[in-house]
């Protein structure tokens, strides 16, 4: 992926002198992610991964060849490189969800956490390996080599997944609908607000950050007068700073909380970056894209490790798209604003431009920290609330509404509302499609908890995500009921009727 990017990037420059066609290069690549995270994401949680990860790479596989072939011909044109890094970002939009959904069904729960920061520094790790790579390919021998590796990376990875011995989880449970199986993933990510936070981060920071890679190619060669050596040698000090600060993050993480370590490297970054264009020489400069990738390193694998931590095993895979989904859509719109404002102003001009945005919005989103929502348990337990049903029903059947109803102290129902607050939340992250409290006004004290769900199946999930965290604010609402009976739950299919 990064290398394929990098190559694109390097090869635009020699079919055009534009900066923002140069620039689109980036937003080709990242679109896809924006505009199809979301259904992707639905597709890896609720289809047989090996099967949705085969024919994912078997697109990147064609897309490579094909971008291959128009080079041999000599065919290939700025536009139509455009639209060939962006069929590869389809790939890329579909591949990636599998990614961060895979580590929980190979790795022992006891030892998530530890695994999916290790995995998270992997892969933003790559970020900067890969671009290097390409860097050192291009400097070598041009461009068409590295599309030439990508091709041949790409059709041995279609071989090593085929091969692949997954064990896919078979439910008893008929399979979310794919509409539904979106909903809810969005519903998820809206409805925890530590979520929420990472994903504005997120955004943020790549719309801001994306300025310097995207343009580092008119930077090496017309800011600095140079050649693809010139850009591999500032790409090589990026990677170098980004590997090294990656070795030393779990031990940074021990000594700083997670928004500190988000801060620090925003504050570096933006005043690297501005040094990298001020540099009177290439040797500083390259000096300054050391602090640039410790930097950006730090930030990003900080948020993706955050958002890992933050979902649950069966939304992981669509929670995972919508973040990369905000990143990506930083990084496409970042690219085209920084880019514009090179084309119209310079490239030295735009990345001053870009740190003082990141400064700005490092100072009016200060309050807005990841550590300001406490991480959730998310370990599966049973819940206490058990529905009995027919087994005759039918899975698909529905609406399904279920009430529960509270007898409360008069005295304490302002509190209880607001431990209720926290449970709608609860509900319609485990899929509900509504949920509201009422007030029995006939009876004082007397509330009655509403929640709606789109299917018999959809409902029965729920027992199956119930958390420590839910199991929490179960107790929670059942401590403020006083009848000596526990809370009476009543669950109803809506039935058709027909004229």
């Amino acid at each position: 992926m990064w290398m394929n990017d990098v190559a694109a990037a390097w090869a635009m420059t020699s079919l055009t002198t534009s900066a923002t066609l140069i620039a689109l290069v980036q937003t080709a690549s990242s679109l896809p992610v924006l505009l199809l995270g979301i259904p992707s994401g639905a597709m890896a949680d609720i289809i047989n991964r090996k099967h949705y990860f085969l024919f994912a790479q078997i697109w990147l596989a064609t897309n490579a060849t094909v971008l291959m072939l128009f080079l041999v011909f000599d065919a290939l044109n700025p536009y139509l490189l455009l639209l060939l890094t962006f069929t590869n970002g389809i790939g890329l939009a579909m591949r990636w969800p599998i990614f961060a959904a895979i580590v929980p069904d190979i790795v022992p729960r006891d030892i998530l956490p530890s695994a999916l920061a290790l995995n998270a520094i992997a892969m933003n790790t790559s970020r900067i390996v890969g671009p290097l790579t390409a860097g050192a390919i291009i400097a070598a021998a041009g461009s068409m080599y590295v599309f030439a590796l990508n091709m041949v990376l790409s059709l041995m990875t279609v071989i090593i997944v085929m091969r692949w011995k997954y064990q896919n989880y078979v439910s008893a449970l008929p399979g979310e609908r794919f509409i539904g199986a979106m909903r809810v993933g969005m519903q998820f990510a809206w409805q925890s607000n530590r979520m929420r936070t990472i994903i504005t981060r997120g955004f943020l920071f790549f719309f801001q950050s994306t300025g310097l890679i995207a343009l580092l190619p008119v930077i090496a060669k017309d800011h600095f007068q140079g050649d693809a050596h010139t850009f591999t040698l500032l790409l090589s000090s990026l990677g170098l700073g980004a590997v090294l600060a990656g070795s030393q993050l779990p031990q940074l993480r021990t000594r700083f909380k997670t928004s500190n370590l988000i801060t620090f490297g925003l504050i570096a970054l933006t005043i690297a970056s501005m040094g990298v264009v001020l540099a009177p020489n290439l040797w500083l400069a390259s000096l300054l894209m050391m602090l640039c990738g410790a930097a950006w390193i730090s930030v990003a694998n900080s948020l993706t490790t955050s958002a890992q931590m933050t979902l649950p095993g069966w939304v992981r895979a669509r929670g995972m798209s919508i973040y990369q989904m905000g990143l990506m859509g930083g990084s496409a719109a970042g690219a085209g604003v920084w880019g514009k404002i090179a084309t119209e102003f310079g490239v030295t001009a735009s990345i001053i431009a870009s740190a003082i945005f990141g400064l700005l919005v490092l100072f009016f989103i200060r309050k807005h920290r990841i550590d300001n929502h406490p991480l959730e348990d998310f370990t599966p337990v049973c819940p206490i609330e058990h529905p009995q049903a027919s087994p005759e029903l039918d899975m698909n059947a529905g609406p399904v509404m279920i009430s529960i109803e509270y007898q409360i102290h008069l005295d304490k129902a302002e509190e209880f509302k607001k431990a209720m607050a926290k449970s709608r939340k609860s509900r319609l992250r485990q899929g509900a499609l509504s949920w509201s409290l009422f007030d029995d006004v006939e009876h004082p004290g007397k509330f009655i908890e509403y929640f709606v769900f789109d299917t018999w199946a959809d409902y029965l999930r729920r027992f199956d995500r119930f958390t420590v965290e839910d199991l929490k604010m179960q107790e929670d609402r059942h401590r403020y009921h006083i009848d000596k009976h526990p809370p009476k739950i009543t669950r109803r299919v809506a039935t058709s009727i027909k004229d």
